[in-house]
């Protein structure tokens, strides 16, 4: 075969390897794309609460080398402080097969843990894993979940203390939240050692709707010297304005769990940093893609928290802040 001949064969093959390699790398590209599930507890992608949360989940991924639309895929899916929608999209989650979720809140943590328990799942906003039956114990996981631990055990009796430090006069607090959204029973059992101390009686006030709400803090307020103890509960932040509005008409002190409700107009909070702790999460999820079994990684606790008062709140309700929570206040909002 003469030479021109074999040199053009050998161009057109280099050629058309030339030509397949944008497909190569694009196929091991597509391999290393990773999936991860997110289920909210939020009403929307387009709330600013979930959009700030979610925005810095992504940036912490980011910072580990994890970039959504290049070598990762993240689907989102938003449980609209509904237990039964959070159970059917656990069970749509699951089925898509996931390298890893990413769980707000322990009923959420518990509808993935009824559908999968091969799955890692990590877990943030939950605050009594070990009797939800998440994980055996902090230090050791055990299982396919572990994640961000929401509060330590004390932190009822530090709500109760922070409205009797500003209301001196209280004698009643409604612990307002959906037992179906939240861990009620944890909030009730940790406040039992302290109620007696700061001679307030926790009065039990479940609700699960709007109409809940309003009857049960319209019958609380009937009685003086009352206040509410709000914890963390994606009903409760579903109607948020509302538990605001009332607590405003009947002048009831009220403390929670973020900071968010102060600043829409509600007395003061006093907790983690929820959006922060969204970004903590992906330190978590970056360890099960490369490779960690869940149930090795201990579950994180807080190490710091937040206190955010409203003055312009604690005027119209004819409170006087004492200067040793004005001091210990992150923020003031006046």
């Amino acid at each position: 075969m003469p030479f021109n001949q074999l040199k053009r064969r050998e161009f057109i093959r280099l050629l058309g390897g030339a030509a397949a390699w944008p497909f190569a790398a694009r196929a091991q590209q597509g391999e290393r794309v990773r999936h991860i599930g997110v289920l909210a507890s939020g009403p929307t992608e387009q709330d600013p609460m979930v959009q700030a949360s979610l925005a810095a989940f992504r940036q912490g991924l980011e910072k580990l080398g994890w970039m959504e639309h290049r070598n990762v895929r993240i689907d989102y899916r938003f449980a609209q402080a509904s237990a039964e929608r959070g159970q059917g999209l656990a069970k749509e989650l699951v089925a898509l097969q996931p390298d890893v979720i990413l769980a707000q809140t322990s009923p959420i943590t518990a509808a993935l843990q009824r559908e999968s328990r091969a799955i890692p799942v990590i877990f943030l906003e939950v605050s009594d894993p070990i009797n939800s039956g998440f994980v055996a114990s902090l230090a050791r996981p055990g299982g396919n979940l572990t994640g961000l631990l929401l509060y330590e055990e004390g932190i009822t009796g530090k709500w109760l203390a922070m409205l009797k430090e500003i209301a001196p006069h209280l004698a009643r607090a409604a612990l307002l939240a959906n037992p179906k959204t939240t861990a009620y029973d944890y909030f009730l059992r940790t406040a039992a050692s302290v109620v007696p101390s700061l001679a307030i009686e926790l009065v039990p006030s479940p609700v699960a709707s709007a109409a809940d709400i309003e009857l049960t803090i319209e019958s609380f307020a009937r009685m003086p010297n009352g206040g509410m103890v709000v914890p963390p509960d994606s009903t409760t932040f579903f109607h948020r304005d509302l538990i605001i509005r009332l607590g405003a008409q009947h002048r009831l002190p009220s403390v929670h769990s973020a900071r968010h409700w102060v600043e829409a107009g509600a007395l003061m909070s006093y907790g983690i940093d929820r959006v922060d702790a969204f970004r903590q999460a992906a330190s978590f999820v970056d360890r099960v893609l490369r490779g960690s079994n869940p149930g090795d990684l201990p579950v994180q606790t807080p190490t710091k928290y937040e206190t955010v008062l409203n003055l312009k709140t604690a005027k119209a309700f004819g409170l006087n802040v004492p200067p040793g929570l004005l001091v210990a206040a992150d923020e003031v909002i006046e």
